[in-house]
Parts: C-alpha cells; sequence; structure tokens
C-alpha cells in the first residue's frame, strides 16, 4: 500500500511531497523545501520511514530545496534532472528512468518548457503523477527565464502529461489559492491557458504577454539549487535543542508564537521596537524587555548570556538583525520570533496594552 503525505510551504506556496511503501517503509520526497528540512525529518521518523532519495522536479526560482540538508541528516540520494545543470546530486535522471521506493517506483518523464530541466514524476500504476511548475492547476509555469520556452512547455504538457490516464490525479509544485490537486481530464477541459481547443499559437501568445514580475528569491535560490541545496557557513552543524527552531535560508533560527505563549519563562523575551510601538495598537508580550534595535549594542550587558533570547518585533524583520547582533555578540541561544508581533496578535495570543 502506498504512503503519501502532501506538505506545504506558506512562504513559498510550495507543495512536497512524501510517498513511501508501507510494506518496506521506504520513502522519497519530492520538491522539499530548505526551511522545512525539520519539519519533514520529523514527520519521517515520526512515520518510521527510510528516505532514500530527494527528488526535484526543477531548479527552482522561487525556494530552495533542503535536498542537501537531507542527505546529511538523513542518508538520502539527490536525484535531479541530467539536463537541468545541477552539481553535487548522486543520481542525474533521464526520460524513462525509475526511481524505486519498495516495491512501488516513479517514473521520470521531461517536461521541459518552463525550465530547460523540469521533469514530472509519474506514479508506478498511473493513477499519481508530480507536474512541479509545467502544470499547474488551471495555470502553467512561466516560460521567460532559465532557458524556458513556451513552445516546448505545449509540448510537454500535451505529449508527457496529456497523455496519462484521465483519472491520473496531477499534483503540482505550487499553488496560490488553496486548491491542492486537479486530474487529467479537468485540466484538459478547463485549463484556461492549455486546455479544450486551445492551440500551440494561443499558449505561445499568452505565455510571452504575461509581464510578470521578476520572482523574489531567483537572485538566491536558483545558484543554491544549482549545487542542490548545499548551504553555505551560516549553517550550523547541529540544531539548538532549546525550543524548536526552524532554521531559515537567510540564516536565522525562528521560533513559532505558539511555542513562545506557552514557555515565556524558559526564556527572555526582547522587544526592538520603539518605545511607542511597544505602547501602540499592537501592544506587548507580558515580560518583554524593551530595547529598541539602534541601542542594544550599547546594552548588550542587561540581557544574560546563558538563558536564550527570544528577538521580537512588529513583522520580524527587525528582530532578525539583532538575532544576527546578540550571535556575533557571543549570544548562543537566540531565535527571532516568526512574524512578530503581526502574527502574535493575528494569532489571538495574550498581550499587555495594545486596541481592542
Amino acid at each position: 500500500m502506498l504512503l503519501f503525505r502532501q506538505l506545504f510551504d506558506q512562504q513559498s506556496g510550495t507543495y512536497s511531497y512524501l510517498l513511501a511503501d508501507s510494506e518496506s517503509r521506504e520513502a522519497i520526497l519530492i520538491d522539499p523545501v530548505f526551511e522545512q528540512a525539520r519539519r519533514d525529518k520529523a514527520l519521517i521518523g515520526e512515520l518510521n520511514l527510510k528516505l532514500l532519495y530527494t527528488l526535484d522536479t526543477h531548479v527552482h526560482a522561487d525556494h530552495v530545496t533542503a535536498a542537501t540538508l537531507l542527505r546529511q541528516a538523513l542518508g538520502a540520494k539527490i536525484a535531479v534532472a541530467e539536463a537541468g545543470g545541477a552539481k553535487g546530486a548522486d543520481l542525474y535522471l533521464k526520460p524513462g528512468d525509475r526511481i524505486r521506493f519498495g516495491d512501488r517506483y516513479v517514473e521520470v518523464r521531461a517536461t521541459p518548457g518552463h525550465t530547460s530541466g523540469c521533469l514530472t514524476f509519474v506514479l508506478d500504476n498511473e493513477k499519481m503523477a508530480f507536474t512541479g511548475d509545467a502544470l499547474l492547476i488551471r495555470g502553467s509555469g512561466r516560460t521567460d527565464f532559465q532557458q524556458g520556452s513556451a513552445q516546448r512547455l505545449y509540448q510537454s504538457v500535451h505529449t508527457q502529461i496529456f497523455t496519462l490516464p484521465d483519472e491520473c490525479l496531477l499534483y503540482p509544485a505550487h499553488d496560490y489559492q488553496g486548491r491542492t490537486v486537479t486530474s487529467v481530464a479537468e485540466e484538459k477541459e478547463f485549463n484556461p491557458r492549455l486546455g479544450g481547443a486551445l492551440s500551440e499559437r494561443d499558449f505561445v501568445f499568452h505565455s510571452n504577454n504575461l509581464n510578470l514580475p521578476h520572482p523574489k528569491q531567483i537572485d538566491a535560490a536558483v545558484p543554491a539549487n544549482m549545487k542542490c541545496g548545499a548551504p553555505d557557513e551560516r549553517h550550523p552543524s547541529s540544531d539548538p535543542d532549546w525550543a524548536p527552531l526552524a532554521f531559515t535560508f537567510a540564516g536565522v533560527w525562528e521560533l513559532q508564537p505558539g511555542w513562545l505563549e506557552e514557555h515565556p519563562d524558559k526564556v527572555q523575551i526582547l522587544d526592538v521596537r520603539e518605545p511607542d510601538e511597544f505602547r501602540g495598537p499592537l501592544g506587548h508580550i507580558a515580560k518583554a524587555r524593551l530595547i529598541p534595535l539602534g541601542d542594544l549594542g550599547k546594552r548588550l550587558e542587561e540581557l544574560d548570556k546563558e538563558k536564550p533570547v527570544v528577538a521580537v518585533c512588529r513583522a520580524g524583520g527587525r528582530s532578525a538583525h539583532a538575532s544576527n547582533l546578540l550571535l556575533k555578540a557571543g549570544f548562543q541561544k537566540v531565535a527571532n520570533l516568526a512574524g512578530g508581533m503581526l502574527r502574535w496578535r493575528a494569532e489571538g495570543h495574550p498581550v499587555q496594552g495594545g486596541a481592542d
């Protein structure tokens, strides 16, 4: 029996897919996200799985793959498209290759067009396929960078994806409207770019006139993904164990608000906003110490280096700077409150002061 989990990274809108053979417990993970490596590792452990491979559908421009992190942590081999040009993988995939896990496998299909090295992974019984950015739910990937080609993408979708059985479920790498799955039959009929009677000429005209903005993460993500997400020296050799932290590719350890609400006495809460913000509409967290970011370098002696520090600001930007400043000053246990006071208030955590 197949064990299947669809996982989501909210920041990049990326879906990752964990597939495992329930008898052997061998597994693969498609399109893992750098910031979610700890989450994925925990799930794999809880389900008692052995991760054999991480597979990336293409060299992503909107997030960094967790392939190298998961190889370091779990010994999973890295599999990427031979045509993608990434370095440091264990296996370079070509059309027709099969990636086996237990008695199951996914077959590799080349679906270039969004990038030159895009792959679609088709489950052995053709009941599921993982299309990356080639085919999205009621949409498709852009074709204006990374050797993209609207003509190639149209041909890829029609010859490699739309030829699957109509009932085959399709799982994309991204969705930004909360949709999780579609099918070959649905996309053949309803996809406004590629379905119905739309021709290749129609698709090319549409793709060449999208006028989309430059992807926000492309300058960091593409170089990192060309080396399979290998982190630089900012990434520590082991995870902190004083709290369930998540490491971002920006080099900051983040803490979720729920844990802080439940364990306020285990940390020092450092609010680095200005005094008027501390007393303003968002209020502040009980027991928070106010030291504005501009004053922090001169007031470090007010903090205990032996006790963990959680930095807080309005949305998480200034507190990230504060976290890095504290680390450089010799503080060993530092985290940034994810989302800052905006998220803290939005999720209903208790505040002192502030507006109702």
